[in-house]
C-alpha cells in the first residue's frame, strides 16, 4: 500500500472500530467496506477487513453473513495473493463476493495515491 492509502485505510478502521464500539453496526460496517474497497489488493488489509466484518455479523447475531464472511476471508486472501479481486467490491454478505462495483471518487482517489479532497490544502 502507498502512504495515502494505508492512512485512510487505517482511518476507516479506526472510524468504525468507534462506532461498533457504540453500537453503531451499520455506520461502522459502512466504515469497513470502504476500508474493504481501499485494501482489497493487498492480503493483509483485505483480510483484516473481512476479519472486522465477521466480528460484526456475529455481534448483530447473523449467522448466515457470518458464514459468507468466513468464506470471504479465505477466498479474499486467496484472491488477494493472486491479484484476482473484484475491483470495488464493498466485500459484505449483501453482495456476490464475484461482483466488481463502481468506485466512489475519493476512494478512487486514495486508491490511485492521491490525497482526498480535504487532505489536499
Amino acid at each position: 500500500m502507498n502512504p495515502i492509502q494505508s492512512a485512510a485505510f487505517n482511518n476507516e478502521i479506526a472510524l468504525a472500530q468507534q462506532f461498533i464500539a457504540r453500537g453503531e453496526f451499520e455506520t461502522g460496517f459502512a466504515h469497513i467496506e470502504s476500508a474493504h474497497v481501499i485494501g482489497q489488493a493487498f492480503v493483509v488489509p483485505h483480510a483484516r477487513s473481512h476479519w472486522l466484518m465477521l466480528k460484526v455479523e456475529f455481534r448483530r447475531k447473523k449467522p448466515l453473513a457470518a458464514f459468507g464472511q468466513i468464506v470471504r476471508l479465505f477466498l479474499g486472501i486467496l484472491g488477494s495473493a493472486l491479484g484476482v479481486v473484484p475491483i470495488g467490491n464493498t466485500g459484505g454478505s449483501n453482495v456476490s463476493m464475484f461482483e466488481k462495483m463502481p468506485i466512489a471518487p475519493e476512494l478512487q482517489d486514495i486508491i490511485d495515491g492521491r490525497a482526498p479532497p480535504e487532505a489536499r490544502q
